[in-house]
């Protein structure tokens, strides 16, 4: 697509939108417990996510802490999907290990799939993480009109899928969900 088709495509869709954040982590929700801040549960990646979304104009509607269990992965969902949120950002849960159940929990819901984050997260992190990039889940989809990103829960990872390919597409994401 020229780049003067692809500014006409994403014409009218440059306004602030409102993001749900959501951590999944078993042993940060063991010790904090259920929290409305990422300070709150000292959530590095969490507090990443708030920041990038708030410095590029956007707002954050609500942020939680869960563990990794498959029911309350649901439920958060469902309490996004109910809430003004745009946009649904889940960061954790989406390794190789047994206890990592976020794309098990997230990915059967999806209205649609969005196969072309995942690729394109896992190719700009090989320059991060090389080979190891094969370890990597990341997901995306749409839900009742929402757009539902699942992300690592690493800062690193976070940082590359916010500032490099959510934030610049939130707009354009959002339209497409909503016809």
């Amino acid at each position: 697509m020229s780049s003067q088709s692809t500014k006409e495509h994403k014409e009218g869709t440059e306004k602030a939108y409102s993001f749900y954040l959501v951590t999944i982590s078993s042993s940060r929700f063991s010790e904090f417990g259920s929290v409305s801040s990422p300070e709150e549960a000292n959530d590095g990646s969490g507090k990443l996510m708030q920041e990038l979304v708030i410095s590029s104009g956007h707002k954050v509607t609500k942020y939680e802490l869960i563990p990794d269990e498959p029911a309350l992965i649901k439920g958060s969902i469902h309490r996004a999907l109910e809430s003004d949120a745009d946009v649904v950002i889940t960061s954790g849960g989406t390794g190789l290990a047994s206890k990592d159940v976020t794309i098990e929990s997230v990915v059967p819901l999806f209205d649609k799939d969005i196969p072309g984050f995942g690729e394109l997260f896992r190719f700009k992190s090989i320059e991060q993480i090389g080979s190891s990039v094969i370890l990597s889940r990341a997901a995306a989809g749409l839900l009742k009109g929402k757009v539902i990103f699942c992300v690592p829960g690493s800062p690193n990872a976070v940082e590359l899928a916010l500032k490099e390919i959510i934030l610049p597409e939130t707009g354009h994401l959002v339209k497409h969900a909503c016809q």
